[in-house]
Protein backbone atom coordinates (compact mmCIF):
# COMPACT_ATOMS: atom_id res chain seq x y z
CA UNK A 1 0.00 0.00 0.00
CA UNK A 2 0.94 3.63 -0.82
CA UNK A 3 2.54 5.35 2.96
CA UNK A 4 0.50 8.43 4.73
CA UNK A 5 -3.34 6.63 3.64
CA UNK A 6 -6.21 6.85 6.47
CA UNK A 7 -6.07 3.18 8.60
CA UNK A 8 -8.23 0.92 7.24
CA UNK A 9 -7.96 1.90 3.16
CA UNK A 10 -8.76 -0.90 1.09
CA UNK A 11 -7.87 -1.52 -2.20
CA UNK A 12 -10.84 -3.12 -4.23
CA UNK A 13 -10.74 -2.95 -8.25
CA UNK A 14 -7.54 -1.32 -7.99
CA UNK A 15 -9.48 1.54 -6.67
CA UNK A 16 -8.81 2.94 -3.14
CA UNK A 17 -11.80 2.67 -0.78
CA UNK A 18 -11.32 4.43 2.13
CA UNK A 19 -13.18 3.91 6.10
CA UNK A 20 -16.27 5.19 6.09
CA UNK A 21 -17.87 5.81 9.82
CA UNK A 22 -18.76 2.99 11.98
CA UNK A 23 -22.32 2.82 13.33
CA UNK A 24 -22.95 1.46 16.94
CA UNK A 25 -24.16 -1.33 15.57
CA UNK A 26 -21.22 -2.52 13.47
CA UNK A 27 -18.79 -1.69 16.42
CA UNK A 28 -20.78 -3.87 18.47
CA UNK A 29 -21.53 -6.53 15.90
CA UNK A 30 -17.19 -6.65 14.53
CA UNK A 31 -16.41 -7.29 18.52
CA UNK A 32 -18.68 -9.68 19.34
CA UNK A 33 -17.75 -11.73 16.69
CA UNK A 34 -14.16 -11.08 17.35
CA UNK A 35 -14.80 -12.37 21.09
CA UNK A 36 -17.50 -14.82 20.22
CA UNK A 37 -15.07 -16.92 17.50
CA UNK A 38 -12.21 -16.22 19.42
CA UNK A 39 -13.35 -18.53 22.43
CA UNK A 40 -14.63 -20.83 19.65
CA UNK A 41 -11.99 -21.41 16.96
CA UNK A 42 -9.66 -24.33 17.68
CA UNK A 43 -6.18 -23.49 18.14
CA UNK A 44 -4.84 -24.29 14.44
CA UNK A 45 -7.10 -20.85 13.64
CA UNK A 46 -6.81 -17.73 14.74
CA UNK A 47 -9.66 -14.64 14.60
CA UNK A 48 -8.77 -10.88 13.91
CA UNK A 49 -10.62 -7.71 13.73
CA UNK A 50 -10.27 -5.42 10.37
CA UNK A 51 -7.06 -7.26 9.09
CA UNK A 52 -6.17 -6.98 5.30
CA UNK A 53 -6.53 -10.36 2.78
CA UNK A 54 -3.88 -10.10 -0.08
CA UNK A 55 -6.45 -11.34 -2.51
CA UNK A 56 -4.29 -9.82 -5.90
CA UNK A 57 -2.56 -6.65 -6.58
CA UNK A 58 -5.37 -4.92 -7.49
CA UNK A 59 -7.74 -6.33 -4.59
CA UNK A 60 -7.04 -6.08 -0.49
CA UNK A 61 -10.11 -5.91 0.99
CA UNK A 62 -10.38 -5.57 4.72
CA UNK A 63 -13.16 -7.52 6.32
CA UNK A 64 -14.51 -6.62 9.83
CA UNK A 65 -13.56 -9.94 10.82
CA UNK A 66 -11.70 -13.05 9.43
CA UNK A 67 -10.46 -16.12 10.67
CA UNK A 68 -7.32 -17.47 9.22
CA UNK A 69 -4.27 -20.52 9.78
CA UNK A 70 -2.80 -19.95 12.95
CA UNK A 71 0.41 -20.99 10.94
CA UNK A 72 0.02 -17.37 8.49
CA UNK A 73 0.23 -15.09 11.72
CA UNK A 74 3.65 -14.56 11.71
CA UNK A 75 4.62 -11.84 14.09
CA UNK A 76 3.15 -8.35 15.21
CA UNK A 77 4.10 -6.88 12.70
CA UNK A 78 2.30 -7.86 9.97
CA UNK A 79 -0.44 -6.10 7.97
CA UNK A 80 -2.43 -8.61 5.83
CA UNK A 81 -2.37 -12.39 5.07
CA UNK A 82 -2.78 -14.20 2.02
CA UNK A 83 -6.59 -15.09 0.10
CA UNK A 84 -5.35 -19.22 0.32
CA UNK A 85 -4.56 -18.64 4.50
CA UNK A 86 -8.45 -17.36 5.10
CA UNK A 87 -11.23 -19.87 6.50
CA UNK A 88 -13.92 -17.35 6.99
CA UNK A 89 -14.46 -13.62 6.48
CA UNK A 90 -17.42 -11.36 8.41
CA UNK A 91 -18.49 -8.46 6.92
CA UNK A 92 -20.88 -6.13 9.04
CA UNK A 93 -23.40 -4.23 6.55
CA UNK A 94 -23.11 -0.43 7.04
CA UNK A 95 -25.32 2.08 4.74
CA UNK A 96 -21.95 3.41 3.13
CA UNK A 97 -20.74 0.08 2.24
CA UNK A 98 -24.02 -2.25 1.75
CA UNK A 99 -23.66 -2.95 -2.49
CA UNK A 100 -19.57 -3.84 -1.61
CA UNK A 101 -20.14 -5.93 1.25
CA UNK A 102 -23.14 -7.62 -0.45
CA UNK A 103 -22.75 -7.94 -3.83
CA UNK A 104 -18.46 -6.79 -4.69
CA UNK A 105 -16.18 -8.30 -1.70
CA UNK A 106 -18.30 -12.21 -1.45
CA UNK A 107 -17.68 -12.25 -5.41
CA UNK A 108 -13.82 -11.53 -5.02
CA UNK A 109 -13.89 -13.64 -1.54
CA UNK A 110 -15.14 -16.79 -3.71
CA UNK A 111 -13.05 -16.30 -6.40
CA UNK A 112 -9.96 -16.42 -3.71
CA UNK A 113 -11.74 -19.86 -2.94
CA UNK A 114 -12.22 -18.46 0.52
CA UNK A 115 -14.48 -21.27 2.30
CA UNK A 116 -16.75 -19.13 4.24
CA UNK A 117 -18.55 -15.91 4.52
CA UNK A 118 -20.79 -14.24 6.24
CA UNK A 119 -22.67 -11.15 6.27
CA UNK A 120 -23.98 -9.42 9.28
CA UNK A 121 -27.36 -6.87 8.44
CA UNK A 122 -28.77 -4.82 11.07
CA UNK A 123 -32.54 -5.42 10.95
CA UNK A 124 -34.17 -3.07 12.79
CA UNK A 125 -32.05 -3.39 15.85
CA UNK A 126 -31.59 -6.69 15.96
CA UNK A 127 -28.38 -8.75 13.68
CA UNK A 128 -29.08 -10.78 11.56
CA UNK A 129 -26.80 -13.09 9.99
CA UNK A 130 -26.33 -14.67 6.15
CA UNK A 131 -23.91 -17.61 6.17
CA UNK A 132 -22.33 -18.98 3.07
CA UNK A 133 -20.04 -21.93 2.35
CA UNK A 134 -18.33 -22.16 -1.40
CA UNK A 135 -19.42 -24.39 -3.47
CA UNK A 136 -17.00 -25.97 -5.14
CA UNK A 137 -18.48 -27.23 -8.45
CA UNK A 138 -19.67 -23.46 -9.64
CA UNK A 139 -17.32 -21.54 -7.02
CA UNK A 140 -19.82 -19.27 -5.74
CA UNK A 141 -21.23 -18.90 -2.35
CA UNK A 142 -24.37 -20.84 -1.47
CA UNK A 143 -26.65 -19.93 1.86
CA UNK A 144 -26.27 -22.70 4.55
CA UNK A 145 -28.66 -20.33 7.13
CA UNK A 146 -29.73 -17.14 8.11
CA UNK A 147 -30.05 -16.40 11.84
CA UNK A 148 -31.44 -14.04 13.85
CA UNK A 149 -31.72 -14.81 17.49
CA UNK A 150 -28.92 -17.80 17.70
CA UNK A 151 -26.49 -19.04 15.37
CA UNK A 152 -25.30 -22.58 15.96
CA UNK A 153 -23.55 -23.73 12.99
CA UNK A 154 -20.44 -26.62 12.77
CA UNK A 155 -18.28 -25.11 10.04
CA UNK A 156 -16.03 -24.13 9.66
CA UNK A 157 -15.85 -25.32 13.13
CA UNK A 158 -18.70 -25.62 15.84
CA UNK A 159 -20.03 -22.55 17.24
CA UNK A 160 -23.46 -21.26 19.18
CA UNK A 161 -23.85 -17.67 19.91
CA UNK A 162 -26.16 -15.68 20.94
CA UNK A 163 -26.90 -13.09 18.99
CA UNK A 164 -29.49 -11.19 21.32
CA UNK A 165 -26.33 -10.50 23.35
CA UNK A 166 -25.42 -7.95 20.41
CA UNK A 167 -26.78 -5.01 21.86
CA UNK A 168 -27.70 -1.46 19.55
CA UNK A 169 -28.52 0.53 22.94
CA UNK A 170 -27.73 0.26 26.52
CA UNK A 171 -30.49 -1.63 28.01
CA UNK A 172 -31.45 0.99 31.08
CA UNK A 173 -33.33 -2.25 32.61
CA UNK A 174 -30.20 -4.40 33.34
Amino acid sequence: MLPDLPQHTQLIDASLVFPCPQSVFHSRATGFFGRGLSSSAPPELEVIQRFTIDIDPQNRPEPDVVVVRQAAVRGFEQTRVAASEVVLVIEVVSPDSASRDRETKPMKYARAKIPHFWRVENERGRPVIHAFELEPTTGTYTSVGIFRDRMKAEAPFPVDLDLTRIKTRRDTAE
